[in-house]
């Protein structure tokens, strides 16, 4: 398998590289069980990103006006999805479990447009290690948020965001994250941009700065129907992968 290793210096330019390392590395082929089944996908094997200043804004990707194409994630859709879908779980009708019920603990159900009360569904993971920092200290291996559990293997979809491992070093709090299958062109870019507003607000909780993200994924990929705008943002329309 081909092990791809890309340093970032922000969300933007991740997303770009990924983009371009992807249409030359990406291995292509037909989606037997899941999202967009009997469909194709270019697909990482395995792939290691580190950003090494994700707060830089904006988070969203840089699409040129002169390339005509709309942006994968739309303007304030990122500071949205951290506030209902991230910090705590506002989930909708057609959502089997969103990541903020699993680390805050709170889920909310929304029912066209209004909520229930909020139900305590789990541990406050994000607490848990703004806590477990304060009261210990930094040098501990054991502050991890964990989004995956082991009966998600019975959903249809099974969340694609696993765990969320943390480290205090060098005066700033970074992310080591994991996602099992991760859409590059509009769901990396705003993943990536709602942790780090996760980080942020936990890194004020903790009183340290936000560091780096380090993202590892051996499904990170481009649905076909994103195939040819991503070779006109890479300037790759000869790379021969429609």
């Amino acid at each position: 398998m081909k092990t791809i290793n890309i340093i970032a210096r922000d969300i933007p330019d991740a997303w770009f590289q990924c983009i371009f390392n992807i249409l030359d590395n990406g291995f292509k082929y037909i989606i037997d069980q899941g999202s967009y089944a009997s469909d194709q996908r270019l697909e990482f094997d395995d792939v290691r990103v580190k950003i090494t200043y994700p707060e830089v804004k904006p988070f969203e990707p840089d699409i040129p006006p002169a390339y005509g194409m709309p942006n994968p994630v739309a303007p304030g859709y990122i500071e949205t999805y951290f506030q209902e879908k991230i910090l705590v779980g506002i989930k909708d009708a057609n959502e089997d479990y969103v990541y903020g019920e699993r680390l805050s603990g709170v889920l909310i159900n929304r029912h066209d447009g209004i909520m229930d009360d909020p139900v305590i569904v789990g541990p406050d993971q994000i607490g848990a290690v703004v806590e477990k920092y304060k009261k210990y200290g930094f040098n501990t291996n054991q502050t991890i948020m964990e989004v995956g559990r082991p009966e998600d293997c019975l959903l249809n979809d099974p969340p694609c965001l696993r765990l969320i491992d943390c480290r205090v070093r060098y005066g700033k709090l970074h992310f080591f994250v994991y996602f099992r299958s991760w859409d590059l062109w509009g769901g990396f870019p705003a993943n990536l941009g709602a942790l780090q507003m996760l980080k942020e607000h936990m890194a004020k909780e903790i009183g340290v700065e936000p560091g780096e993200t380090i993202a590892y994924s051996k499904g990170l990929h481009l649905y076909k129907y994103v195939w040819e705008l991503a070779q006109l943002r890479c300037g790759k329309m000869d790379s021969g992968k429609t």
